[in-house]
């Protein structure tokens, strides 16, 4: 598979094509990784792939549950929030099966939705978003997924290599089994 999304012949299509992209390239930061690997913080914050990966699905189900207007009451924040960390009775795999499923349900819910600038409302009372705004639309919501997909693909970029020295391209030519690839392949101990 190449490391860059092909081009795409409509505005949906380029929008799931890009956030499939990112999340494919969060994806490969775990690959290979141990139980333990996925739970170390090697930088200055407290961010470890595994809880990355934890994190986007929760992003991902929660934008879901707001395109289909399945509200439920948000989680009060204490600050430190355990949706960044792996508990000890969850594992990678684990974390990337939901991940995965989360997506799944994403991309279904996006392709049933004819117009991309229906509107969907803003909860109220959520502090990170801003109080005046009603609504924002479908639209609006992938762009933003795929900007905090992104953001924490390149946070789990950094953290990987700061374990292993892995880097992104590498990592994809290992775990896609790249033909011909046009990088050296990850392989453990490198």
């Amino acid at each position: 598979m190449p490391g860059l999304t092909p081009p795409a012949p409509d505005e949906r299509t380029s929008l799931t094509t890009y956030l499939a992209q990112q999340r494919r390239t969060l994806r490969a930061t775990a690959h290979g990784l141990t139980e333990d690997q996925a739970r170390l913080t090697p930088t200055a914050g407290e961010l470890s792939i595994g809880g990355l990966i934890k994190h986007a699905a929760h992003c991902e189900t929660f934008w879901t549950d707001l395109v289909l207007q399945h509200h439920r009451d948000p989680e009060p924040s204490t600050g430190e929030s355990d949706e960044f960390h792996l508990s000890p009775d969850e594992t990678l795999a684990g974390a990337l099966a939901h991940y995965a499923a989360a997506a799944k349900r994403t991309d279904a819910a996006i392709a049933d939705i004819p117009d991309l600038g229906r509107v969907v409302p803003v909860p109220p009372g959520l502090p990170w978003f801003p109080a005046e705004l009603g609504d924002w639309t479908v639209r609006w919501i992938l762009l933003h997924l795929i900007e905090e997909t992104a953001r924490h693909g390149g946070h789990a970029d950094l953290i990987r290599e700061a374990i292993d020295g892995a880097t992104l391209y590498p990592l994809l030519a290992a775990a896609e089994a790249w033909p011909d690839p046009w990088f050296q392949p990850w392989k453990p101990g490198q």
